[in-house]
């Protein structure tokens, strides 16, 4: 299949820790198509807002929305790097509290709308492997495939756990879990957009499979849809 022809979209959504972002972008470079990681769009606004001191959950987040410039670029190595209004913010954004405003600030209708062009628009140019907790349902409901990606909370804990400790962040692991539990709760009982499942989703369980299995799986999957 002649890729540059037809433009492909494969969405992969499932809850934090389960593995979306290492599998895509694996997927992505396999598959030589786009990776656009969705979550770090969030982060990015996030990241603002507690710079400007707003409370993520507080309605004041969509005053700041006008003021937020954000970027997409990709290094050498095919990495997404995010700038918010011109600076650099890649690394930035990947502390355990950017990650929980990130959660709080994407539960607001305005940042979804103000971000979902953004999102589409890069769809509608590249072939992409996107990933996120609503790309299946809201942002491409009509992808090519939709997988999504799931696994125990305690595995999605300890995995973001080591991901912390190998970045030289100290966190206790109840903490880890307690954090990841609270961002289910939210994830999933938002009124915008709240996770779940496509109805035409293929579900993977990550929980007992390591990661070289997952990604055989999910290239599997696209392979067998898309005939890549």
């Amino acid at each position: 299949m002649d890729t540059e022809k037809r433009i492909l979209s494969i969405a992969i959504d499932g809850p934090s820790g389960a593995g979306k972002s290492t599998l895509a972008r694996a997927a992505a470079k396999e598959l030589n198509l786009l990776y656009v990681d969705t979550g770090a769009i969030y982060r990015t606004v996030a990241l603002h807002t507690l710079r400007r001191g707003v409370e993520p959950r507080d309605a004041a987040v969509e005053a700041l929305l006008p003021e937020i410039g954000i970027t997409m670029e990709y290094d050498p190595g095919g990495l997404q790097r995010m700038f918010l209004n011109g600076e650099d913010v890649t690394t930035l954004i990947r502390t355990q509290e950017v990650s929980m405003a990130a959660s709080a600030v994407s539960a607001h209708p305005a940042v979804r709308a103000f971000l979902l062009e953004m999102q589409r628009d890069l769809a509608k140019r590249r072939s992409v492997i996107m990933d996120g907790r609503d790309i299946g349902t809201v942002v491409l409901p009509g992808a090519d495939v939709k997988i999504f990606l799931t696994a125990g909370s305690e595995a999605r804990a300890r995995r973001r756990w080591l991901e912390l400790q190998q970045r030289g962040t100290s966190k206790d692991f109840e903490q880890v879990l307690r954090e990841t539990r609270e961002r289910d709760a939210n994830d999933m009982n938002r009124a915008a957009a709240p996770l779940r499942p496509a109805e035409d989703a293929i579900m993977l369980d990550t929980t007992e499979i390591n990661f070289e299995e997952s990604l055989e799986r999910i290239l599997a999957i696209i392979r067998g849809r898309t005939g890549l």
